[in-house]
């Protein structure tokens, strides 16, 4: 079964509801404690634990070890073809898709855009499964954080006038390959600062697409490296500079679609093909060069509608 997808994505979406997305992770947002079954459970038990419990889909585990799951479409068709009173084990769906609980919640959705399912399973870094989260959870908990930032943002509508130019200085930030953990901090910090001195939303959105997508880009296509924002008054250069294994032809890389993302990439949902597309998108400069040692992206973001102006 299917259902649809959550329409969010990191052009048109709002700024506070990308920000949430980096932000948080889906341990967050996720359902903890999912009811769970054994792989000796009948289909007809398991049958009983979806209408007791009101869900769709239950996992089947065995020392914590997630080996399966059983769908509401798994037990429509164990009664149509009579097989009800088979055990789980004989009928679970085994090669499974599932997500990480310190991964971003964009992440999530972009696995609910990518498969359509209902659910994913959430495992923690000992490979036990720790929650469920579905579509439904995603959008309650950012429905909530919105309006915590719609508090926030009505207490601070005072100040607005007293808020200050962005100061000089310069922000550098490790990223690690594979660092799903720490994914989107950077972004997040940029959005911090550009909001505190009165950046308008619509550059604040365009500064965290454009350091979140070099941030993912270097966690999911590179060895590692570095994301280096430099603020000032009047703009934001973000260089975002790793440590291999390049890009082999830059002509490509920046044609929407094109991608050499590999299959641990492409099923996070990433690899579209997007991401340096995005950045230049929003940039009012942009460059890239690389070689097989590194890949170096400039963006530059003009900063309007400081202190309250503009």
């Amino acid at each position: 079964m299917q259902e649809t997808s959550i329409p969010i994505n990191s052009v048109s979406s709002p700024s506070v509801i990308l920000e949430l997305t980096f932000r948080l992770k889906i341990r967050d947002v996720m359902t903890r404690n999912p009811v769970c079954a054994g792989p000796e459970d009948s289909l007809r038990q398991i049958q009983h634990l979806m209408k007791e419990n009101a869900i769709t889909g239950v996992p089947i585990v065995q020392n914590k070890h997630l080996l399966g799951i059983i769908s509401m479409d798994d037990i429509v068709s164990a009664l149509d073809y009579g097989y009800i009173n088979d055990t789980a084990e004989q009928r679970m769906t085994t090669n499974l898709i599932v997500l990480e609980e310190d991964m971003p919640v964009s992440f999530a959705i972009s696995y609910f855009e990518r498969f359509r399912f209902h659910r994913f399973p959430v495992l923690n870094a000992d490979k036990a499964l720790v929650g469920i989260v579905t579509n439904r959870d995603i959008t309650t908990h950012l429905l909530f954080e919105v309006n915590k930032e719609i508090e926030q943002l009505e207490r601070a509508a005072g100040r607005a006038a007293t808020a200050s130019a962005v100061p000089n200085q310069v922000q550098s930030f490790t990223v690690k390959k594979h660092d799903m953990a720490k994914a989107g901090y950077a972004s997040t910090q940029v959005k911090l600062l550009l909001k505190k001195a009165g950046v308008s939303p619509q550059t604040i959105r365009k500064a965290a697409v454009a350091a979140y997508e070099l941030e993912m880009n270097i966690v999911v296509h590179s060895d590692g490296g570095e994301l280096i924002c430099d603020f000032s008054p009047d703009k934001l250069v973000i260089t975002s500079r790793d440590s291999g294994p390049g890009i082999a032809d830059v002509n490509l890389a920046m044609q929407k679609g094109w991608s050499t993302a590999d299959e641990w990439t492409r099923s996070l949902g990433f690899g579209a093909g997007m991401g340096l597309p995005n950045v230049k998108n929003v940039s009012d400069d942009f460059s890239i060069s690389s070689s097989p040692e590194g890949t170096i992206v400039i963006s530059t973001i003009l900063l309007e509608g400081q202190g309250g102006q503009g």
